[in-house]
């Protein structure tokens, strides 16, 4: 049997955060009302015309740069022509043969869990409009709605570098991450506003011609892509086993059937009819601008993490958690800052204020602000509290912010709860000392040298005191006092 090897490329798809589409004014505003942020040139009148956004230029650059791209001085906008519903003008605004970015790379991590990553290829980034959106209804009716239609987009072309569904779901991760992170795009998969098609191919194994690609479209999940392209690898092995041949095709994903299925033939460059729109002066692009550009562009996410293992010294894994979401890094900055503690910072978020995490494309809602969660550290750093009390701190501060009194801190907690950490030696004599008389056995068995009971005495001091006794004069009074060295 012949042992084939597939051949993945990514197109992906991502709206640009821009306030007004990318040729007029009309909002970009996620669901407003159907068909109700629409004008003469999002909508194709005669006699309209488109007007370029710069924000979205700015926006387009920045992504281009972030995927070290050569940007090109000087690109063409063209006409692109196909005849569906969604595209009221009959026609998309794109760039075909000059665009305005080419020659790009992304580094993906190809093992989970190990440090070792493959350079995938980026043929170009361009920009265009996205098509409005066909909506079919359960009554088997469709309606179109052209919200959507004039938002401007970049599209990332990869080069056929991804060899199996699992490395493209990590492509469209890695993508993603650095487009939210520099701003550019709000990662809203569910939304549409990042998604994907895949070029899909199989070809004996060692064999380097191409064979023939067929196109899933417009994929929103990665969990999708990598189910949808495994799916398709099967289907074309099959079909060529059988003696079948692949046509080229656009082909749909089913997830309920998990299976792909035919779209419509595949159409080819001169299929659209491409040519440079008249309506539309070239793109130059200044090497001052694309400096500026440059200089503004936010610090990418792998060298942030790669900062916060060499400067803060953090763990790979606890950088890598801390950053999931920019929201998220830039709340554990802060907080290291302010702390002096950056290790210990690190730890206490992951451990308490991230489970109340929640987010959504560039939102976070965090339950605290640095500061509380630096007060805190704070407290456990001065000895006024335990680490098992800033537990209980946080929950109670966490509550007391959800209630609405965001300004209260953690000195105001730890007051209404009357509970300071006891460092007076003689109540923790006190303590320790009812606990030994209370267990003999246990006590004797320690004497003789079983060191793990050392731990159970402590934690009856820690409940007989409700966890107020400094743990480290507790440690050091039950050895003293049951002469243990």
């Amino acid at each position: 049997m012949v042992q084939y090897e597939p051949v993945i490329g990514l197109e992906v798809h991502a709206q640009l955060l821009t306030r007004s589409k990318a040729f007029c004014s009309c909002s970009t505003a996620f669901g407003a009302p159907p068909n109700s942020q629409v004008c003469p040139v999002c909508i194709g009148l005669p006699g309209a015309l488109p007007v370029l956004n710069g924000g979205a230029v700015e926006l387009a650059v920045r992504a281009a740069l972030a995927l070290d791209c050569r940007i090109r001085p000087r690109s063409v906008f063209s006409r692109k022509h196909y005849f569906y519903p969604d595209q009221p003008k009959g026609y998309q605004i794109s760039q075909y043969d000059e665009p305005f970015s080419d020659g790009g790379y992304l580094d993906i991590a190809i093992t989970p869990g190990v440090d070792e990553r493959r350079r995938i290829r980026i043929t170009r980034v361009h920009m265009e409009e996205d098509a409005g959106k066909n909506v079919h209804t359960a009554g088997g009716d469709s309606i179109v709605d052209l919200n959507r239609s004039g938002v401007p987009l970049i599209e990332i072309v990869g080069e056929p570098d991804l060899r199996s569904g699992a490395e493209a779901a990590e492509y469209l991760r890695t993508l993603r991450e650095i487009l939210v992170f520099i701003g550019v795009n709000d990662g809203n998969l569910e939304e549409g506003s990042f998604r994907c098609d895949a070029n899909v191919s199989i070809r004996p194994v060692g064999e380097t011609k191409l064979g023939t690609r067929v196109e899933l479209k417009n994929i929103n999940s990665y969990k999708f892509v990598e189910k949808a392209i495994d799916h398709e690898v099967s289907r074309q092995s099959e079909e060529l086993e059988s003696g079948r041949r692949i046509h080229q095709e656009t082909r749909g994903w089913d997830e309920k059937t998990g299976t792909t299925y035919s779209l419509r033939s595949k159409e080819e460059a001169q299929d659209y009819r491409y040519f440079p729109d008249p309506d539309l002066p070239a793109l130059l692009l200044s090497d001052a601008f694309v400096e500026r550009v440059r200089s503004a562009t936010r610090e990418l996410p792998a060298v942030k993490r790669q900062r916060f293992v060499e400067t803060l010294s953090l763990s790979p894994a606890a950088a890598e958690v801390l950053t999931q979401h920019p929201l998220v890094a830039a709340f554990f900055e802060d907080a290291a800052s302010l702390s002096k503690e950056p290790l210990k910072t690190a730890n206490f978020i992951q451990a308490e204020v991230l489970r109340d995490v929640t987010t959504h494309g560039l939102s976070a809602e965090i339950p605290l602000s640095p500061a509380q969660v630096a007060g805190i550290l704070a407290l456990v750093q001065a000895g006024t509290i335990s680490g098992k009390q800033a537990k209980e701190v946080y929950v109670r501060l966490r509550d007391e912010v959800r209630a609405g009194k965001r300004d209260i801190t953690a000195d105001e907690v730890v007051r209404a709860l009357g509970m300071a950490q006891v460092n007076d030696d003689g109540a923790i004599e006190s303590a320790c000392a009812a606990v030994i008389a209370a267990n003999p056995k246990q006590a004797e068995s320690l004497r003789a040298g079983k060191q793990a009971l050392l731990g159970f005495f402590v934690g009856l001091v820690m409940k007989e005191t409700r966890g107020s006794a400094n743990p480290q004069k507790v440690n050091a009074t039950l050895l003293r006092l049951l002469g243990v060295s």
